[in-house]
Parts: C-alpha cells; sequence; structure tokens
C-alpha cells in the first residue's frame, strides 16, 4: 500500500476549511511526514493517523507555515513515552532551527531529535525506496521531494514454467527472484518464465517554489505530482513576485513530464471558500488534476 494523506492544504494562513502545510506518506506500514504546520498534531487527530509511528519529518523549507507544528507534535510524542529518534530532514538551516525549536517552552522530550542537512542530489535510501532531494526555487533555501521505489520483479508465468517440467515448490521461488535452476539435467534460466522489471511507483512533492523546467527529469512518469498552486491564472503577477506557483503553470510542467495525477495544494486564503478558479485553469492544460482537501486520501496503485 502507498497512500497520501492531505492533512493540511492552505496557504501562508489557515482558514476555516485548510490547515496549514502538512502531508503524510504511508507506505506498508511506515508513515512519515512532509511539512509540518501550524496545527498538524490536530489534523492527524482528525484524520486518526497516529502520532508514534512517524519516524521521519521532510520540510520544504523553514517558513513559519510549513514548520510551526513540529514543537506541539514533539512534545505531545515525548507525553505518549516515545522514546526512539526522530528524524527531521531538510535544507540549510535544519539543524539551527532544530538547536531553536528545543530552546523553545524550555523542549526536553525524552528521546532524540536528529536533524539531517540534505541539498540538491541527496538520496535516503529506505528499505525498498529511496526519497531523493532535489532544488526548488522559493525566496529561502528550499528542496522537493521524490518517493521513488524499487523496481519489481517482472511477472512469473508458472504455465511457462510448467511446460519446461520446472515443478511447483522452492525452484519457483528462486526463479521469482532471478537465479537459474537444474531440472533433470537441464538448466531452466529466470528469464525464460520471468517478465521485464515493472517499476515501482514514484510520488513527488515539490513544497513552495515557481514552476521550473529542471523538474522535469524528476516528474517524468510519475505516479502523482502534490505541488503547490497558490494562485490562479489571473493572479501570475502576485504569484512572481512571491516566487510562488499558479494553476494553470503547473499543469502545463505536468502534461509535459507524463504525470499520471496532479494534486494541487497550498491554496491561498483567497480560494478558501471556492477552489474552481485554480482547478479550471488547470484542466486546461491537464484533465487528471484535483484540488486537495484537508483529510483527502490517495491510494496510490501499482503498475505494470
Amino acid at each position: 500500500m502507498l497512500k497520501v494523506i492531505f492533512l493540511g492544504t492552505g496557504g501562508s494562513i489557515p482558514s476555516i476549511n485548510r490547515g496549514m502545510p502538512s502531508l503524510m506518506l504511508v507506505r506498508e506500514g511506515e508513515r512519515m511526514l512532509f511539512d509540518c504546520g501550524e496545527g498538524t498534531q490536530r489534523q492527524m487527530m482528525r484524520a486518526r493517523t497516529g502520532f508514534m509511528d512517524v519516524d521521519s519529518i521532510f520540510i520544504t523549507h523553514f517558513h513559519a507555515d510549513h514548520t510551526l507544528g513540529m514543537p506541539g507534535l514533539i512534545q505531545t510524542m515525548g507525553f505518549q513515552g516515545r522514546s526512539r529518534p526522530l528524524h527531521i530532514y531538510g535544507p540549510r538551516f535544519v539543524r539551527e532551527y532544530c538547536d531553536i525549536m528545543n530552546t523553545l517552552g524550555y523542549l526536553k522530550p525524552g528521546f532524540d531529535v536528529v536533524a539531517h542537512e540534505l541539498k540538491h542530489g541527496d538520496v535516503v535510501e529506505r528499505k525498498g525506496y529511496r526519497i531523493e532531494a532535489f532544488r526548488t526555487f522559493h525566496s529561502v533555501p528550499s528542496l522537493g521531494y521524490a518517493l521513488r521505489e524499487d523496481k519489481r520483479p517482472g511477472r512469473f508465468n508458472k504455465p511457462r514454467a510448467l511446460e519446461l517440467g520446472v515443478p511447483e515448490g522452492p525452484l519457483f521461488g528462486k526463479l521469482q527472484r532471478g537465479e537459474d535452476v537444474v531440472v533433470d539435467g537441464r538448466i531452466v534460466k529466470s528469464s525464460d518464465v520471468v517478465g521485464p522489471p515493472r517499476p515501482g511507483r514514484l510520488i513527488v512533492y515539490t513544497g513552495d517554489t515557481v514552476p521550473s523546467h529542471a523538474f522535469l527529469s524528476i516528474l517524468e512518469g510519475a505516479d502523482l505530482w502534490v505541488s503547490e498552486a497558490t494562485f490562479a491564472d489571473d493572479a501570475a503577477d502576485k504569484a512572481a513576485e512571491t516566487l510562488h506557483s499558479t494553476a494553470g503553470d503547473v499543469a502545463r510542467l505536468a502534461a509535459m513530464a507524463g504525470v499520471q495525477k496532479l494534486a494541487l495544494t497550498h491554496i491561498s486564503s483567497r480560494y478558501s471558500e471556492d477552489a474552481t478558479p485554480l482547478l479550471e485553469d488547470a484542466r486546461k492544460h491537464f484533465k487528471d488534476a484535483i484540488v486537495a482537501e484537508d483529510y483527502m486520501e490517495i491510494e496510490v496503485p501499482l503498475r505494470d
């Protein structure tokens, strides 16, 4: 299972309908946060995601609307008896931020908060997938993140294996793992009964940024791109001034990259009651675009 849960989809200031930026990814039971805006732990309560299984927080940049939820969340984890470390990843300033955060309110959580500074091209390796950091273009040092799964083995052709005389049992497993086997003095190659490797899934989260063609190689073929779309196209001047994105610009880039699905977030409070202008601007260029709402969940299926 690979699922995205939108905990906060607003931008800059909260509204009645949208909390501050925060996204949870759930993969095979593992939970990780991307950004942690004000009130994130309350959003987690409402979404019933739990707190204690989160071991990693990836911060795109250190504007307050993306980070102010961390002190409260860490304190709650401490109150609930957490003992294992919490890892916080981010661009330049992440270590200083964590030091400052530990000073606020005499925060002593009872577990280690470990800061990891990342830069463009850095990779966090995990079992079965990796998190790739890449440069984005905002008013402060900023990063985007791509969760890229490892390739999966090809499909096992059981009828063909039986036809070649391979008995059901342990030899099937060896063939599926890419090992050749010997049957009645003959070598049966894995490639004879196992198809080509199948792609893993790819989710990209860019945080606050102007859209850039530099993202194309990262976005290529992504199952899901979660992108800010702070403004509609008629506010392009405001987007350029604040180094944010418009829905139309993001959608054009998604179409160029061959993205499967586009989810727009970081919605300005001017659209808190009606985000239709954003959706209309995006769908002029990319049909599979949606405007994310707080507590929305998207499950990303495997594909062949």
